[in-house]
């Protein structure tokens, strides 16, 4: 029996909550969790799509996936694969992913905080993670940037040799981080919220003197 034989393959188009992503090896973006009227399920992304998520997304916020459904006749077994993921519910247009990046920049810049993905296996703590989670927690609160972007710990990502290993928000991978590294890598990656945290403060500052 031929696959088309096996499987019946179609199109679906779901909405629901946005639960979590689905990593694998720590930091590779497979897919999304969603919770639906019919309850949570998976939907993995296409290649094109992963590109357009850097794990800013905000838990909870309603979406709209299209793609397709790839039915097992033998085992009844359903795998859905996203060609287009939209804003959900009033006014669910603007596209988060794949060719609309720029909706997606404007959908989780607003909604969600960046994350640092930070290996927590032990060969990465070994080799000085413990103190690169510190120095990250320390810089980012230097520069008033807690509330923007929160440090999510890994299981392994696959360099333990290599270790500390660490993820950016735009998915550039570092190995062997010291301590003494973290206040540059988070000026170089976060620069306009630093640029825009300074501004912010000099207004405030300026507001206090007219006083």
């Amino acid at each position: 029996m031929s696959k088309f034989d096996s499987s019946q393959v179609s199109e679906f188009c779901i909405e629901g909550r946005f639960l979590d992503f689905a990593i694998k090896d720590g930091y590779k973006l497979k897919g999304l969790l969603l919770a639906t009227a019919e309850g949570e399920c998976y939907v993995k992304l296409a290649k094109d799509l992963r590109a357009a998520f850097n794990l800013e997304l905000a838990k909870g916020t309603w979406l709209q996936v299209v793609g397709e459904k790839t039915l097992d006749l033998k085992t009844g077994e359903v795998k859905l694969k996203a060609s287009r993921v939209m804003a959900g519910g009033i006014g669910g247009d603007r596209e988060t992913g794949g060719q609309g990046d720029k909706g997606t920049r404007e959908t989780r810049g607003t909604r969600g905080k960046a994350t640092i993905l930070v290996c927590q296996k032990s060969d990465c703590m070994k080799r000085g993670g413990d103190g690169v989670c510190r120095a990250l927690e320390s810089a980012l609160s230097d520069r008033s940037l807690s509330n923007e972007v929160t440090i999510k710990g890994t299981g392994c990502m696959k360099n333990c040799k290599a270790g500390p290993n660490l993820v950016m928000p735009d998915k550039t991978r570092y190995s062997r981080i010291q301590e003494r590294q973290v206040p540059a890598l988070i000026d170089k990656h976060f620069a306009d919220k630093i640029q825009k945290s300074e501004n912010q403060r000099e207004v405030v500052i300026s507001t206090l003197r007219k006083l």
